[in-house]
């Protein structure tokens, strides 16, 4: 395994979540991305691995909050007031890309599996 996520789930509006990802690789980048049925994959969150950095989408700024333990080679994505047009599947992602491209899919060379998250 590379990268494995965790805590996805049944939502109602207003609720939180918290996603994890345990990942094996060595990269410079952190990312969760998400998808929704016949929509494109979305940059949600990104962080530099060891560092402080985080970036997010406009679309979940002030609601979802990534952070990291590097001890435990663990990536968090804590999701609050979540809303419906947050249902996806949630991904993990690792990879090296340059930080105006941070949440770019194709940036990305390792994924999980997926998360579903739905709100209703």
């Amino acid at each position: 395994w590379q990268l494995v996520e965790s805590g996805g789930g049944p939502v109602q509006p207003g609720g939180s979540l918290r996603l994890s990802c345990v990942y094996s690789v060595s990269v410079y980048c952190m990312a969760w991305f998400r998808q929704a049925p016949g929509k494109e994959r979305e940059g949600v969150a990104a962080t530099h691995i060891g560092g402080s950095n985080a970036y997010y989408a406009d679309s979940v700024k002030g609601r979802f909050t990534i952070s990291q333990d590097n001890a435990k080679n663990m990536v968090y994505l804590q999701m609050d007031s979540l809303k419906p047009e947050d249902t996806a599947m949630y991904y993990c992602a690792a990879g090296d890309p340059i930080e105006m491209r941070v949440l770019n899919s194709e940036e990305y060379n390792y994924w999980g599996q997926g998360t579903q998250v739905t709100v209703s």
